[in-house]
């Protein structure tokens, strides 16, 4: 089966929120099987779940501070809907991979306002 592909991004600062992130992933029934920095402000983690915990990995991702693209909300979803409609316990117990995907963006300030040379719009 191929990774779920997530994309999400935070304005927090990446040295407190990861730890945040992780310890969120692991209460919520996952467990972190990659994690990769892709370039200064992109960070890359695989993460595998059974079915039946989707619910609660879906909120541990929100309630650490990700903000998720619109088409990850409805894959998330979608995982919870096959979650609610399972028909036994061994779909319920199928193996999922999430390929979560953060951007780290930073805070429009006056100082990078300044050092850009642009105005607001």
């Amino acid at each position: 089966m191929q990774p779920l592909e997530i994309q999400s991004f935070s304005y927090d600062d990446r040295a407190g929120l990861l730890p945040v992130l992780l310890s969120a992933l692991a209460d919520g029934g996952g467990w972190v099987i990659d994690r990769r920095t892709v370039s200064a402000s992109v960070v890359e983690i695989s993460v595998e779940a059974q079915l039946r915990s989707i619910v609660e990995l879906y909120g541990a991702i929100v309630v650490a501070g990700l903000e998720l693209t619109r088409s990850s909300h409805f894959a998330l979803t979608d995982l919870c809907t096959c979650r609610r409609n399972a028909a036994d316990l061994v779909d319920l117990g199928q193996i999922l991979t999430l390929r979560l995907e953060i951007s780290f963006l930073e805070d429009l300030t006056l100082h990078s306002l300044l050092a850009s040379g642009s105005s607001p719009a």
